[in-house]
């Protein structure tokens, strides 16, 4: 009960509802993209050529946003960037209920993607500055845990609501918590390291310095199999049951909601493993193995049931539930005068990552069908992903309280 008060603090409660946020916004598009393309004029061609297009904006959004949030957490504070990227998508989500034509919906998920670039990194970032070590593993799978299940409520909202209402319930969501962001106070670490002659935000360093870009590069590629799960056998699920000859109706909002409820389980688990085994990288190695199991699982369910389809894809959520070790062990590898330009950078590359991923897919898809295409893209991702973990140091008990020169 003591650790659990000693976690619950108000920047973790306010930050957990912030990814909650997120996540909703984030997530919506694949929720409503079928139902609202097909208001917007589209076949089913177009539906699913305009669904990669859009998304594809919404992930380099967040590209550019990680890296542009990433210095300013840096070098401004972690606070700044907690502000300014939730005025900036709740705006643009708002302004989605409003879009007549695809072109324009594809702008307004691009800036609205720069604006969720910045809550993540900067939250987990102050989460993991201002918690003793033992406990900022828990602080930060409390966030990623909580922070997932925005998805249940995105699917829920587009289920009872038109899609351009579920855009404007997520601007309000957003401005809402807004007001809450006033209570929560800087890191007093990274206010101990401001100082003129500390480099800070330095983005560039970690391409110029050797060390820090082969840090960096591992962090980014051990995340990659999330999004690959999540951008491709999940938000395109519809195509695959289709391929896969499932009995019953399977909906990209369904899939999605059971994918991340089944992301908030395994967060937990996940966070839980790495706790007890005082073991990120075990745990993390763990997680990655009954990951690569899943998505060979889902692979097989040839003429399954919808029901069977849905125990699958939340499955591949349980077992991709990773996601808070992946921030924690980024944020873990480098020091405090750049550790949110880490920690904001590395999800949303992970994120970004979507685009090579589903344009590789897509064009594979013209050759090798849905399912050849996705096995292809996945054995590459999870090779290369695992290859980099293997080469990931442990930080489970490092002392954050340092800077990279």
């Amino acid at each position: 009960m003591n650790t659990l008060r000693q976690v619950l603090t108000l920047p973790v409660i306010v930050i957990a509802m912030g990814y909650f946020v997120d996540i909703y916004d984030l997530i919506l598009f694949g929720v409503v993209r079928v139902e609202s393309l097909t208001e917007l004029g589209l076949d089913k061609e177009g539906i699913t050529l305009w669904g990669s297009i859009i998304l594809n904006a919404q992930m380099a959004g967040m590209l550019i946003g990680g890296i542009l949030w990433g210095i300013l957490g840096d070098k401004k504070g972690r606070l700044s960037v907690l502000f300014a990227s939730i005025i900036l998508y709740s705006v643009a989500n708002t302004l989605n209920a409003f879009v007549t034509n695809v072109e324009q919906y594809a702008l307004l998920r691009f800036i609205a993607g720069i604006g969720l670039a910045g809550e993540l990194g900067a939250g987990v970032t102050l989460v993991a500055e201002i918690l003793p070590k033992e406990l900022r593993g828990y602080g930060v799978m409390t966030i990623a845990a909580f922070g997932v299940l925005g998805v249940v409520a995105a699917n829920i909202v587009a289920e009872n609501f038109a899609w351009r209402n579920a855009y404007i319930f997520g601007g309000v969501l957003g401005f809402l918590l807004l007001v809450l962001r006033f209570r929560v106070r800087e890191s007093e670490m990274f206010q101990h390291h401001v100082s003129d002659d500390i480099k800070r935000g330095h983005f560039f360093a970690l391409f110029s310095h050797k060390k820090l870009f082969t840090k960096y590069i591992k962090a980014i590629v051990i995340g990659m199999p999330l999004w690959y799960v999540v951008g491709i056998l999940v938000m395109f699920s519809p195509e695959f049951a289709k391929a896969l000859e499932i009995s019953g109706e399977v909906t990209a909002g369904q899939a999605l909601m059971y994918t991340y409820i089944g992301l908030s389980v395994g967060d937990l688990a996940s966070g839980y493993l790495s706790q007890q085994m005082q073991s990120r990288k075990r745990a993390y190695t763990i997680f990655m193995a009954f990951s690569v199991a899943s998505v060979l699982y889902y692979f097989t369910l040839s003429g399954a049931s919808a029901q069977s389809f849905y125990i699958a894809v939340f499955l591949l959520g349980v077992f991709c539930g990773y996601w808070a070790l992946f921030i924690t062990m980024a944020a873990e590898q480098f020091g405090t005068n750049i550790r949110a330009t880490v920690a904001t950078t590395v999800p949303n590359f992970v994120r970004g990552s979507v685009v090579p991923i589903t344009s590789s897919f897509m064009l594979l898809k013209e050759s090798m069908g849905v399912l050849g295409s996705a096995a292809v893209v996945g054995s590459v991702v999870f090779t290369i992903a695992l290859v980099a973990l293997y080469f990931t140091r442990e930080t489970f008990h490092e002392d954050l309280d340092y800077i990279e020169a």
